[in-house]
């Protein structure tokens, strides 16, 4: 494989990523708003409601909801740290999943749609690459992308969530062993399979746009495992999450393998 020419495509989209006001700024809100403002409103929720004279009794009501392997992990703390501990690490453990997917789509979707409307794309299908070299570039653009947000917005929501619990915790209690599960080994699988949906979209695609429609159906699914765990109907432990991760590296490699086989420049001027 020509990795000189693979990897000239992979800076220059990264590069163009960067520029793209219509990538990073949808990436930033969401960055600051999950990594920083969440974990601050929720580490210092039970010092303020305590401040004021409230109770947490509604909190309480859904925990009391939740499924037994999650009330066993909880049974060790108070009431303010299990409120901490739920929402901090469980609940919002699969929205997490959204930061990367997000990011993956967003850049996937601008590879070939962004290159039609800054009028490069015949610059592009001139490189000395093969179809398929040409096609992985491009998931190596989305890809790195998404996991350089995912462990960046890790680091920072791991600091983020120990200070703004300290008052309560007393301790780091962040991260905990399925919170690396997770970012290790279900993260990569999950951008890998959103990139590949993404290209082959943006291949067909006339533009940003067009592509970026895609983006937003991407997320439904880890939104409804968001729904799915807040209303008790599922744990995500280390066993699910291994699992999870297995079923999603699968289809992400069986979707690169068809793309990669199926993918032909020349079919990208007429779509």
């Amino acid at each position: 494989m020509n990795a000189r020419a693979m990897l000239a495509i992979v800076r220059k989209d990264l590069k163009v990523v960067i520029q793209n006001k219509n990538v990073v700024m949808p990436i930033i809100i969401i960055v600051v708003v999950f990594f920083i403002v969440i974990p601050w409103l929720v580490g210092l929720a039970p010092t303020i409601i305590h401040g004021l004279g409230g109770q947490m009794t509604s909190l309480e009501g859904i925990l009391a909801k939740m499924p037994a392997g999650m009330l066993q992990e909880l049974s060790g703390y108070a009431v303010s740290q299990k409120v901490i501990v739920f929402i901090l690490e469980y609940m919002l453990l699969p929205f997490f999943l959204i930061i990367p997917l997000m990011a993956a789509s967003l850049v996937a979707a601008d590879s070939f749609a962004g290159e039609k409307e800054r009028k490069t794309l015949e610059a592009l299908l001139y490189t000395p690459t093969t179809d398929r070299e040409l096609f992985v570039a491009k998931l190596l653009s989305g890809w790195l992308a998404s996991i350089a947000i995912a462990l960046g917005g890790f680091l920072i929501y791991s600091i983020n969530v120990n200070a703004a619990a300290w008052s309560q915790m007393q301790r780091i209690f962040f991260p905990n062993a399925l919170w690396l599960v997770l970012v290790i080994w279900v993260v990569p699988a999950l951008s890998g399979l959103g990139v590949s949906l993404m290209v082959v979209a943006s291949a067909r695609a006339q533009g940003f746009q067009d592509a970026n429609q895609m983006a937003g159906l991407v997320v439904l699914p880890i939104v409804a495992l968001f729904y799915a765990q807040l209303a008790g109907a599922i744990f995500l432990n280390i066993s699910i999450l291994l699992l999870m991760g297995l079923v999603i590296w699968f289809l992400a490699g069986l979707l690169i393998w068809l793309g990669s086989r199926s993918f032909r420049r020349n079919r990208l001027l007429a779509a």
